[in-house]
Formats: C-alpha cells, structure tokens, sequence
C-alpha cells in the first residue's frame, strides 16, 4: 500500500503567525491560523482536515461494507463533526458522525448495522480510538 503524504509550515508566533497546508497531490492546498483554528478566521484547520478525512474514510468503509452484502448503495454521505475543547488546553474530546445512505432494496436496522461496523472498522476510525466517536446513521 502507499504511503500518503501531507505537508505543512508555519511561520511565527502561534497567535499571529500562519501556516500553509498541501497534500502530494495536489487536491489541498492552502492557508491556516490561529483565528481559522480557534477563533472563525478565513483559511481551514487541523480539526476541519481530520473531520473532511473521518468522513470520507467512513464514506468508503461504509459503501464497501454494504456492496459486499449485496447492497450496493446509491450514495453514502457523511459529516463528521470534530469538538475541540479547549478547558485543559486544546483538545478534540468528540467526534460525531452523521451519514445518510440510500440503498435499494434495505431495511433501516441492516443499514444500521452495517454503519456500526463502519465507524469500527475505517482505518481512521481505528486510529482514533482515543476519541469518542459518535454515529448517526439514517437510511434515507
């Protein structure tokens, strides 16, 4: 399997200094800072890019799962909400996923159940066990 690279550089101080974000690719690439992180300045943030990531592996996971079943769906999307708690210094104590499939021909508890398998078993899911994971699954 590839290994995946991503880079960022940041210049100056934390609260007026900015930073630069890029995938290898090419699909990223742009600004962060303090005001887009903590406050609501212009320009994305580490918790925005996990969220975007969280969301599409899950997305993936999820249609995966369902298409091995026999229940190739028509669409899986996802928002991922990461909290960033800042009462002990900056924290993501909280990560709730929100998914909405449309599939033929399936029940709602089956896509349920195929969704719970999901949030366990995506790659980012797993690597964020530290992390309370919520899920709201709607079949729609």
């Amino acid at each position: 399997m590839p290994t995946r690279t991503a880079t960022a550089v940041w210049k100056g101080n934390l609260k007026e200094g900015s930073g630069t974000v890029k995938t290898e690719t090419g699909a990223l690439d742009g600004s962060y800072s303090f005001p887009s992180r903590f406050q609501e300045g212009t320009g994305t943030n580490p918790e925005e890019l996990l969220g975007a990531a969280h969301a599409a592996c899950f997305s993936m996971a999820l249609s995966n799962m369902l298409a091995e079943a026999g229940h190739p769906p028509d669409s899986v999307s996802t928002t991922a909400k990461v909290h960033l708690d800042m009462k002990d210094g900056p924290n993501i104590d909280k990560i709730e996923l929100v998914t909405e499939g449309k599939v033929p021909g399936i029940d709602a508890a089956t896509f349920q159940e195929h969704a719970d398998k999901a949030k366990e078993g995506c790659p980012l899911s797993k690597a964020l066990k530290a992390v309370e994971i919520t899920l709201d699954a709607k079949l729609i």
